[in-house]
């Protein structure tokens, strides 16, 4: 800090350079005592230009070195709801502790109270009575002191009289302090809200204010960190302010906020609960953010309105919990912040607002050993037992556009599929057949073709000739047993021998004749692999890897079932070959068959494709980690499998996913269906030569 007497005001030429080189004020003395400061204008703009606040650089705390919670990203936070007791603020001060206490028995880290929970929110008149406010600054020191021993953070509502104005505020609290008041924007003013009468929005700079011998900020421009998991950043806005256009959480999310709380008192009629779900999970949404709305209720004032304490507890789009209207029930749930950190780092778009102050608070933060949050086993598809035949035609309807599209421009009006009787094979010709409809081609222009060789076994060959039928498509029969027993023998390779070469050699043989075919006859070769086994690297290198498109490349294995099951409920006429098709076990057929029947099951060797798609969708959509992978599969596949074969799949998975990038970097065109896709020119980048021992490790220490 620099300070000049103030005689050095008259050398105007010396002071103008001193203060524009400067990076703080300077202060002037006079008698040895301080008499003003000056600075430039460009400091003046950056310290309280332009509605920005003054604070914009406080930080009040830091992140603790020394410890640094892993909670695999689970936060529980609760909506609470307490009976008020209007203007008796010392019986609204015992319900927030008796909540507090339920709170901390279960395991809740954050605590959401409702607006001006400390008065009731329906006070009309009484909000200028001194008696009130003073009531309620003695019961948040109360809470204060109530906090010390809790590990909990919490926001509560009162109304707060600063610089000749009454306010509308929220008081965030942890371990015996208060974080901050943040003050409400948007003050209502319509038709039975009239808090205009007694609060004024604030909008200003933050500022510093005494309560209880502490200073504490009060502003808007502020964000709430916990030292130990600084993943985890806090931000609050009052009820009015999440309904107008310009919400304090739009700059709360760029600032870096991914837990909104919202204090809120909204009065029901007939339409609004579904209206105010829907703005609160949109929001959520918008924001990449987990959102906790409480909701005023039992205790407020019935004069004119009700109060349903409709609380809600929403994460990136959907809602986690939400209680009844007018049960007077707590919402309660386990946000997940590391999934919201990866959607924001692929958009790129949010937290990089500097112009806020960040206040530390200190968690202790454990994984949970059961989470609230409900794991789908099939993420991939519906839960619901019977198929959902509308979801089953918008999936089919994006693989046919992006076929037919292709073949319309590459000017073709022919198509082949290798169909081998099995599911993947059967998804590539459903999806052409309709493709055909859409351009009004004959169904005999698509060709499939079944290729027996060693492992083919009379189910799946029937089974391949009897959809072709069905279907009104052409069909040929093409034996490569003689081919692949000549080609065995020119380089040298024991047809006893039934190693990998053995079953490659088969692959390739397939896609050899099959593209020689569409180059003779002008057709497109359509590829069947599906996401599954590209993630696997469950594929022959340049045999069913390959082809002229692929239609199947972002359908997992799990889905492939669930849209041959669908089509064949809305086509019962090729229900009977779809359906054993279906119930057929999964195989390449490259091994012999044992009498007959297929000897050679694909997930004896990859593991099952549930557990394998639930490892896809959770890793390539949210990048999850090892340990959090391994956790949430064990809850959702909890009396299933046993955590020893969860691990020793995933450990499995994660190992055939590293060492086979090299197959998807060269893959053909094929459409994207879901949120998951491996294509190198888009969702998955990856360098064939990446180490995977790090993971190996992290797995095997796993419990």
């Amino acid at each position: 800090m620099k300070i000049l007497p103030i005689t050095a005001l008259r050398d105007t030429n010396s002071l103008e350079g001193l203060v524009s080189d400067s990076p703080s004020p300077i202060h002037i003395s006079k008698n040895g005592q301080e008499s003003m400061v000056i600075m430039s204008e460009d400091l003046y703009e950056q310290l309280a230009g332009n509605g920005s606040p003054n604070l914009d650089s406080v930080q009040i705390g830091a992140v603790d070195p020394l410890y640094h919670d892993d909670p695999l990203g689970f936060v529980r936070v609760r909506s609470c709801a307490i009976p008020i007791h209007l203007s008796n603020v010392e019986a609204n001060v015992s319900e927030i502790k008796k909540s507090l206490l339920k709170c901390q028995a279960d395991g809740v880290k954050v605590a959401c109270f409702h607006e001006l929970c400390l008065s009731g929110y329906t006070c009309g008149d009484l909000f200028l009575d001194d008696t009130l406010l003073s009531s309620c600054l003695t019961g948040l020191l109360d809470l204060k002191q109530f906090s010390t021993d809790l590990d909990v953070v919490f926001a509560v509502g009162l109304p707060f009289a600063y610089g000749h104005r009454l306010y509308n505020v929220a008081a965030l609290l942890s371990h015996g302090h208060i974080l901050g008041l943040v003050p409400k924007k948007a003050i209502p003013n319509y038709q039975e809200f009239y808090e205009k009468r007694y609060f004024h929005g604030y909008d200003g700079p933050n500022e510093m204010v005494y309560l209880g011998g502490e200073k504490v900020l009060f502003g808007n421009w502020v964000t709430f960190v916990d030292s130990r998991y600084p993943e985890l950043a806090i931000g609050i806005e009052i009820c009015e302010d999440l309904w107008v256009p310009s919400s304090p959480s739009i700059d709360l999310s760029l600032a870096g906020a991914n837990l909104i709380l919202n204090l809120s008192a909204s009065n029901e009629t007939v339409g609004k609960a579904s209206y105010r779900s829907d703005l609160v999970r949109m929001t959520s949404a918008k924001l990449m953010s987990a959102y906790v709305y409480s909701d005023a209720g039992q205790g407020e004032s019935t004069t004119d309105c009700v109060y349903s304490a409709h609380n809600l507890i929403a994460e990136n789009g959907a809602i986690l919990s939400e209680s009844k209207l007018f049960a007077f029930e707590d919402a309660t749930a386990d946000i997940d912040i590391e999934k919201l950190l990866a959607e924001r780092r692929k958009m790129n778009s949010l937290g990089d607002n500097k112009k806020f102050a960040k206040v530390y608070f200190s968690l202790k933060l454990e994984t949970p050993k059961k989470t609230l949050r409900h794991y789908a086993r099939n993420p991939f598809i519906p839960e619901e037992k019977e198929v959902d035949i509308d979801r089953a035609k918008e999936v089919l309807s994006m693989q046919v556009a992006g076929l037919a599209n292709r073949l319309q421009a590459i000017h073709c009006q022919k198509a082949i599929v290798g169909l081998s009787g099995g599911l993947d094979s059967t998804l590539a010709l459903l999806v052409a057949v309709e493709a055909f409809k859409k351009l009004n081609l004959p169904l005999t222009n698509v060709t499939a073709i079944t290729l027996p060789a060693f492992g083919t076994s009379q189910r799946t060959h029937d089974n391949a000739m009897n959809l072709a039928k069905e279907l009104g498509v052409s069909f040929r029969e093409i034996s490569i047993k003689d081919t692949l027993r000549s080609h065995l023998k020119d380089i040298g390779h024991d047809e006893n021998n039934h190693n990998v070469a053995y079953e490659n050699a088969q692959a390739r043989e397939r896609t050899q004749v099959l593209m020689d075919i569409a180059n003779d006859e002008g057709s497109l070769m359509i590829g069947t692999g599906d996401l599954s086994e590209l993630c696997l690297g469950w594929c022959t290198y340049g045999g069913d890897h390959m082809s002229m498109y692929g239609v199947n490349a972002s359908i997992p294995k799990t889905l492939v079932r669930y849209l041959c099951l669908g089509y064949a409920k809305m086509h019962p006429e090729a229900a009977s070959s779809l359906l054993d098709i279906i119930d057929t076990p999964i195989s390449p057929e490259l091994l012999p068959t044992k009498d007959g029947v297929i000897a050679q099951k694909t997930e004896d060797t990859v593991g099952p494709y549930e557990l394998n798609d639930f490892f896809i969708y959770h890793f390539l959509r949210f990048r999850y980690r090892m340990p959090k992978l391994y956790f949430i599969a064990t809850q959702a596949y909890e009396g299933v499998y046993d955590k020893k074969t969860i691990k020793h799949w995933l450990k499995k998975f994660i190992v055939r996913f590293y060492h086979n990038q090299f197959k998807r970097s060269c893959l053909p065109d094929g459409p994207k269906v879901g949120s998951v896709a491996i294509s190198p020119r888009g969702d998955w980048r990856m360098p064939s030569d990446a180490d995977v021992s790090l993971l190996e490790k992290t797995i095997d220490g796993l419990e």
